[in-house]
């Protein structure tokens, strides 16, 4: 059968929190892009809409109560360095209640609200593409 993203391309999901005109970020311990500061997402389960994914992964990794969310467009990450590829879809969470925390530990070792002027390094290209989406309206 095999590992998605490993042995076949992989089906993921990203959400994008903002707060203040800032981003949510958190830095990830495991591949793809260990070490890289990122969204909130992960893969989206066989028969699991993804938009709940998304809301789901996002509630797992953040402890945040995630309310409305909306579309904001697909993405593809192929990491040679991880050999992993994934295509996902990125959201945006219109509803967010709650304050972050570190609830999975083993997955994301840091996080804080960055705005676009003082991003931290090094960004994930999943990071990369859901701020391409984000207009200076939104995150400044």
């Amino acid at each position: 059968m095999g590992s998605p993203g490993i042995d076949f391309p992989g089906l993921g999901v990203g959400l994008v929190i903002l707060r203040d005109r800032k981003l949510l970020l958190y830095k990830r311990v495991r591949a793809p892009e260990a070490g890289h500061w990122s969204i909130v997402g992960g893969k989206v389960d066989h028969m699991e809409p993804a938009e709940q994914a998304a809301r789901r992964e996002a509630e797992e990794e953040s402890g945040l109560e995630i309310g409305r969310i909306t579309l904001l467009g697909p993405t593809e990450v192929i990491s040679e360095a991880d050999q992993q590829h994934w295509i996902s879809l990125l959201y945006i969470a219109e509803e967010v209640a709650g304050e972050p925390s570190l609830v999975e530990p083993d997955k994301l070792s840091a996080f804080g609200w960055y705005s676009r002027n003082e991003l931290p390094e090094p960004l994930s290209a999943f990071a990369q593409a859901a701020i391409s989406y984000l207009t200076s309206e939104q995150f400044a």
